[in-house]
């Protein structure tokens, strides 16, 4: 389910900046090959920024052996880090400088160390020491233009190379769905010296950020298979009108239309009331029970589009559902770490996105709907799509109940198909409408057949 996995995916960018990286890297040493160490591949440092409006977190990852040779600090035996941590958050924090253009020095506070299995594409696998690190700049000071001096390790193993990229940037528009390299912290071949990167994000803005979540709200839904599922089985019975425990007669255009209308619209009141309450308010949501919230609320209402459990009642449930659902896109904005002002411009930018996309879903199905709903095949396209939504919602609970199981993993890529599922709705429709016409010129040709045998005239098809 969309909802589980976040919008950021940090760990995958970087190992893609690396993967380029190294082929730099490489290339690079190649150029210096008089000395050494440079005859082979050297795993290389990354320092990825989250920046924020008044301090940047960088998470940095340091290669443990070249750690070892610059510091002088052995951290892979068995405990070693334990025993070890705050004498490498000394060092770290000494040979880790970063100033305003002016030359003021920032705050540079060491925090969380761990070490992690780490791969590059040159070097293979290899230990890491991962550092989390809080930089502030002084009170009058931008975190948008400074300057970055890491000498952690370069300052005794001369051929290692520092990456810096950027993973956050909401003022800049970057959200964290992919890394952006801002520049390489390396020795000078023909000086010797390593030069500090200077680095400029640029001015950012309010209406980057802005735009950036309303492209976020968007992707949200356009991805999020379950969402969609959950909007569609409740549209599915939309244009019908239930009688004895059964779906029976089509209900109309206009009185389907103004179903479809109160039920989107209860779900985006319902999902904008919590999605704002626990964004603004920081709820601490436990995330299982939310998904497999979502799971039954999409299993309701594929049953419920199977055989009516609540006729006339859906704007109702689709509100009370969608209270859920808004938790759960919560989470999105919960990993951003951004500031008030920011959070109330990105909550309404994710609505915009969302409602934007759902729009667009409803007038692609809403149309078709009331046309194929008279048509005796809906019924058939209407439980198959049902039972499609239903076997998802049991697959995706099992699964957050810790029951793996293949038709979540399937399920979960259901939203790549879902522009061809359009297509093939509108082909039916298309195909139903030309089918009907068909018939309705039989049959008047048919009338006026007979009306001409009556009277003897002769009868011309072409000028009817």
């Amino acid at each position: 389910m969309s909802s589980r996995t976040a919008r950021r995916a940090p760990r995958t960018a970087r190992l893609a900046v690396r993967s380029a990286a190294t082929a730099l890297a490489v290339a690079a040493l190649g150029l210096t090959a008089a000395a050494p160490a440079s005859a082979h591949p050297m795993p290389h440092s990354v320092v990825t920024l989250d920046v924020h409006d008044s301090s940047i977190d960088a998470t940095i990852e340091l290669p443990s052996d070249d750690l070892r040779l610059a510091s002088g600090i052995d951290i892979t035996a068995a405990d070693a880090l334990e025993n070890s941590a705050d004498a490498l958050s000394d060092y770290i924090a000494a040979h880790l400088q970063i100033t305003t253009p002016s030359g003021e020095p920032w705050t540079v506070d060491v925090g969380e160390l761990t070490i992690a299995d780490a791969e590059q594409t040159s070097t293979g696998q290899f230990s890491e020491l991962v550092a989390q690190i809080e930089m502030t700049p002084p009170a009058d000071a931008t975190t948008r233009e400074f300057t970055l001096d890491d000498t952690v390790i370069i300052h005794q193993v001369i051929t290692h190379r520092i990456f810096v990229v950027v993973d956050q940037d909401w003022a800049g528009g970057d959200l964290g769905d992919e890394a952006k390299q801002l520049g390489v912290i390396a020795v000078d071949p023909a000086s010797g010296t390593v030069a500090p990167l200077t680095i400029d994000l640029g001015s950012g803005s309010m209406w980057s950020g802005f735009v950036a979540m309303v492209q976020l709200g968007g992707t949200h839904i356009l991805e999020g298979t379950d969402h969609l599922l959950f909007l569609i089985v409740l549209l599915l019975p939309a244009p019908l009108i239930a009688f004895a425990g059964r779906w029976r007669r089509p209900a109309g255009p206009k009185r389907s239309v103004l179903r479809i209308v109160s039920i989107t619209l209860a779900f985006t009141i319902g999902h904008s009331a919590t999605l704002a309450i626990s964004a603004l308010t920081h709820l601490d949501i436990p995330a299982v029970p939310i998904e497999s919230l979502i799971a039954v609320s999409i299993l309701v209402g594929a049953l419920h589009a199977i055989r009516p459990l609540f006729p006339g009642k859906e704007a109702v449930v689709a509100g009370l559902f969608g209270l859920i659902h808004g938790m759960a896109f919560s989470f999105t904005l919960a990993e951003l770490g951004l500031s008030t002002g920011q959070l109330v411009i990105s909550l309404l930018g994710f609505n915009i996105g969302i409602e934007l996309l759902q729009l667009a879903v409803v007038a692609a199905v809403l149309p078709a709907f009331v046309i194929l709903s008279p048509w005796r095949g809906y019924a058939v396209l209407r439980v198959g799509l049902a039972l499609v939504a239903g076997t998802s919602a049991l697959g995706w609970l099992l699964a957050r109940l810790g029951v793996n199981n293949p038709i979540a993993d399937v399920a979960d890529g259901l939203g790549a198909y879902g522009g061809w599922a359009i297509v093939a709705l509108w082909v039916v429709t298309i195909g139903y409408l030309v089918e009907r016409r068909h018939g309705r010129r039989h049959a008047f040709v048919g009338e006026a057949s007979e009306e001409r045998e009556e009277s003897g005239a002769p009868l011309h098809v072409d000028s009817l």
